[in-house]
């Protein structure tokens, strides 16, 4: 058995900086909760996001030294600096990251300048694990471009709605090439044979299972969980990913709460091969966050992440 998840840690900054906690007392108090958040899931691999500096996340593994996680990496950051990792007790092989739009996707307008983007604004991280009994299975941790706006000058509102209907636009058009960069990634580990490769992308997807730039994530159509196909063989098996959402207990499917509204927002992709490995309530969540609004800023103190962390557990 191995257990692989996927949290999104909320601006893990070290204390003094422009974002994350504002003194030592309040950064300490985040690091306590993280690692007693992760010890009472007890994953084998985390996949992180938000990690705003590499030392935070040394902090955190050394937080957790009597848990075995002895291996932690990280991508590049983006303008904010914030950026995805891995926390695990495997050991990490073939890091890897992807940031560039594959073609022949052309570049994208990201806001009212002349300024075209030809990569994710945030690279995500690939690393290979082989489990104790021997199976390899290659990951992919991103965070796409999130849903909460940001206009001119770093404003997080506007009363223009001519503004705020652009910028909305930019913002989608962003997470539907991020999305896209990934499922190439994971395109390329499944080679087409997701039967006998276990191939698993998580993260921060910011979006819901049935939106559009996640499904573009699950590759050919068919076959869902919960479906009369599910156990029946297709051509799309191996290029295919199943999300595990469905394998979340109904009333605990949720990642993020915003103005009150449940989201699942964080999400476990697998291929062919992990998806008949993994039951209905193997994949379990941690303690439920607090709501939120447009204003991350407010919650610069608070040492719970605005996220709650998902583990599914392998039979692998």
């Amino acid at each position: 058995m191995v257990a692989i998840g996927t949290w999104n840690l909320e601006n893990f900054f070290p204390p003094g900086g422009a974002s994350g906690p504002t003194t030592q007392a309040a950064y300490d108090a985040k690091l306590a909760a993280l690692a007693a958040t992760i010890r009472s899931l007890n994953p084998d691999v985390l996949a992180v996001q938000e990690v705003g500096d590499p030392t935070a996340l040394d902090d955190l593994a050394k937080a957790l030294a009597d848990e075995g996680y002895a291996f932690h990496a990280t991508a590049d950051p983006d303008g904010r600096g914030i950026r995805v990792g891995f926390l695990s007790r495997l050991e990490l092989l073939d890091i890897h990251q992807v940031s560039a739009f594959p073609a022949p996707l052309r570049p994208i307008q990201v806001d009212d300048t002349n300024v075209n983007e030809t990569a994710m604004g945030r690279p995500a991280l690939v690393a290979g694990v082989v489990t104790r009994i021997g199976t390899r299975i290659d990951l992919v941790t991103c965070h796409l471009k999130s849903k909460l706006l940001t206009f001119p000058d770093g404003a997080f509102s506007t009363r223009d709605e001519g503004l705020r209907a652009r910028y909305g636009a930019y913002a989608l058009n962003r997470r539907t090439a991020e999305a896209v960069t990934v499922r190439d990634t994971a395109t390329t580990l499944l080679a087409g044979h997701g039967q006998q490769r276990a191939v698993i992308v998580l993260g921060d997807l910011n979006d819901e299972p049935q939106a559009a730039t996640t499904q573009i994530l699950s590759g050919p159509p068919g076959s869902e969980i919960g479906t009369g196909g599910y156990d029946i063989d297709d051509q799309g098996d191996g290029n295919r990913l199943w999300n595990l959402a469905a394998r979340i207990p109904i009333d605990n499917r949720y990642s993020r709460i915003y103005r009150g509204n449940k989201e699942l927002i964080d999400h476990i992709l697998v291929s062919h091969l992990v998806t008949h490995h993994v039951a209905d309530g193997d994949v379990t969540a941690g303690p439920p966050p607090t709501s939120i609004d447009d204003n991350p800023n407010a919650r610069r103190d608070t040492p719970a992440s605005d996220h709650r962390p998902l583990v599914a557990t392998i039979s692998l």
